[in-house]
């Protein structure tokens, strides 16, 4: 009874939460594997990448406190909600799972961005960092 009635507060929240309407959903392709981002704000760009098991929305109160300042985009990783499944496990191999953040943001036509990791999204954001130290302006790891 008390998991149910917390499964429906849960609901309830995130049915109330207003940054469902401020933020705009779009999908990067890589290689064919469409990934999923929501961005708001305008400014320098901030990537967030969330850990395991979350995905975009564990950002969300993180997107609002810096969305007057910067154009803040949290991804779904690849194999998470929104974002594709492809099959394999080759298709999850750490380059891989660092070139999607690194086609997010290309697709936003942006050549650098501050990377922001937490958990297994930090793992990725270092090794986006150690591959490609031209496209990251800052690196934050949480």
């Amino acid at each position: 009874m008390n998991t149910a009635l917390m499964l429906i507060g849960l609901m309830t929240a995130s049915a109330n939460d207003s940054i469902l309407s401020q933020v705009q959903h779009d999908f990067a392709d890589n290689e064919g594997v469409k990934i999923h981002y929501v961005v708001m704000g305008e400014g320098p760009l901030v990537v967030m990448i969330h850990g395991f098991p979350d995905f975009w929305y564990s950002w969300r109160n993180q997107m609002k406190g810096l969305a007057d300042e910067f154009r803040v985009v949290a991804v779904d990783l690849r194999g998470y909600n929104l974002s594709g499944k492809p099959q394999g496990v080759e298709s999850y191999t750490m380059p891989r799972l660092a070139s999607d953040i690194l086609a997010v943001i290309q697709h936003l036509g942006e050549e650098r961005a501050i990377i922001v990791g937490h958990d297994w999204g930090g793992a990725i954001a270092w090794t986006v960092a150690m591959t490609q130290p031209n496209m990251v302006e800052k690196l934050i790891i949480c």
